[in-house]
């Protein structure tokens, strides 16, 4: 029997995979004889550049860039064999850099982003995935483009300086000292960025990137309404200054607003499109041919609910088998029936999508425990669905 392990990451608990290392531990210890193929998935958020370098030949490159406050920080990128950079902007300019207190989404920069990707040019760099998720920042990529080169004065023609709140001043932008290096990018490839987004809010409004996530980078009401009329001011200077009409207009498109609007920066300035996070990185590491192998596929995510029919790895590797035929399991720290049925009406609901969903928590205990045993959990849980099949093939 060939069994596929394809599961996410079970966050702040386990690394996609560790979890693929603790299911077929437990299925090991019952399918002796099967062949396992590991395959740790992500959805191009966080543990996007760690699900790959398992998957794909390459090297890992750590550099110095600035994080959201412009200080310096160590930040890593994988470099394919085929001259792929895999980038997750969280590297440089993520939350997690900053302590609660810290947290200002009016002065924030992704100034590093920029920088990890000049470094990737300057390692022979041909390509780019570029994961999207876990900013800090509200800039729509102001900082990335200073770093990349591009300039942006104000009304006095002075130069500005970081954070999403200088971009209300944004008067005029000059993109003819990009540097060299992104020109040749640029000019050699078409849509050399491939950028994992799995978010489709716009770049402004109230479903925009200031609305829906300003307060979660620690913006209060007035610092979010003076963002989003910043973000809408950097717009509107763009579209005017190269000629966009409005059937042309990036702000709208969906995705624009995610990671602070860097979504909307990698569109309008480098000949970039949005992708599916799971869809990019199922391309990547050759799900689909994984799956034709198959006898069983094994998934799973730390929490199966509503988010997880919105491109997420578990629903999207469910689908994929469904599509071959192949029987699935999820298993998932917690599960949620009543949120994830929902969208019971959807095709892809629990019920038909997966042969057998099954919670690993194993006993109640204190949040930090159950994180601290997701993996000995994930292993019995495994062990016993093991267990039953080979009970069923007895029975029958």
């Amino acid at each position: 029997m060939n069994i596929l392990i394809a599961p996410d990451s079970f966050k702040q608990s386990l690394e996609a995979l560790e979890v693929c290392r603790a299911i077929e531990s437990g299925f090991r210890q019952v399918f002796t004889d099967a062949t396992y193929t590991l395959l740790p998935m992500a959805d191009g958020g966080e543990g996007t550049t760690a699900a790959l370098s398992y998957a794909l030949e390459g090297r890992w490159i750590t550099t110095k860039v600035h994080d959201p406050l412009m200080r310096a920080v160590d930040a890593n990128y994988l470099l394919l064999a085929d001259n792929t950079a895999v980038i997750e902007i969280a590297e440089a300019c993520g939350l997690a850099l900053l302590t609660s207190a810290e947290q200002n989404p009016l002065i924030t920069s992704s100034y590093g982003v920029g920088e990890l990707i000049l470094d990737a040019l300057e390692n022979g760099a041909q390509r780019f995935i570029i994961g999207l998720g876990g900013s800090a920042t509200n800039d729509a990529g102001l900082g990335m483009l200073m770093a990349l080169g591009v300039r942006f004065y104000d009304a006095n023609d002075n130069a500005l300086t970081q954070g999403g709140a200088q971009l209300a001043n944004v008067q005029r932008i000059d993109t003819s000292t990009l540097h060299p290096k992104t020109k040749a990018l640029l000019a050699q490839s078409t849509r050399p960025f491939a950028v994992a987004c799995d978010v489709t809010n716009p770049l402004c409004g109230v479903n925009g990137a200031s609305a829906v996530f300003g307060p979660q980078k620690g913006g209060n009401d007035k610092q979010v309404a003076i963002l989003d009329k910043a973000l809408a001011h950097f717009a509107h200077i763009y579209a005017q200054q190269n000629m966009q009409d409005d059937n042309d207009d990036y702000q709208k498109v969906a995705g624009a607003g995610a990671a602070g609007g860097l979504g909307f920066a990698f569109m309008a300035f480098l000949d970039s499109e949005l992708q599916s996070g799971f869809d990019l990185i199922a391309k990547a590491t050759r799900l689909s041919a994984h799956i034709a192998k198959a006898d069983l596929v094994i998934t799973g995510e730390g929490k199966l609910d509503a988010q997880t029919m919105m491109g997420k790895v578990a629903n999207g590797v469910g689908l994929m088998a469904k599509a071959q035929n192949k029987p699935v399991i999820a298993i998932c720290g917690a599960v949620d029936h009543e949120d994830y049925h929902k969208s019971a009406h959807n095709e892809s609901a629990m019920n038909t999508l997966f042969a057998v969903v099954m919670p690993s928590i194993q006993q109640l205990a204190p949040i930090d425990e159950v994180f601290n045993s997701a993996y000995t959990n994930i292993e019995t849980t495994a062990l016993n669905l093991a267990a039953a099949m080979r009970l069923g093939e007895k029975l029958n």
